[in-house]
């Protein structure tokens, strides 16, 4: 899913996604940008800008479990849009 670039190896998202980092374990996931236009998943991008802010330099968490986000990402994919 990711690749490594450069000496730093640093994992990529693929073109057209993003990395969002979730639950106690920070499992990774790769998310698709149009997820963005989703009302659900915006409330829980604003969830996480409250509970951390948004800083450029840090990666994405989301404050819930795996499972929650999960079922948000099963959501989205099935109804949005």
């Amino acid at each position: 899913m990711g690749r490594k670039e450069g000496n730093e190896g640093i994992r990529r998202a693929p073109k057209g996604h993003f990395v969002v980092y979730v639950g106690d374990e920070l499992s990774r996931h790769i998310v698709p940008l149009s997820y963005l236009k989703n009302s659900t998943f915006q409330q829980l991008m604003q969830k996480a800008a409250d509970e951390y802010g948004f800083n450029s330099h840090t990666s994405i968490v989301l404050p819930c479990d795996e499972s929650f986000f999960l079922r948000v990402k099963y959501f989205v994919s099935t109804y949005a849009f």
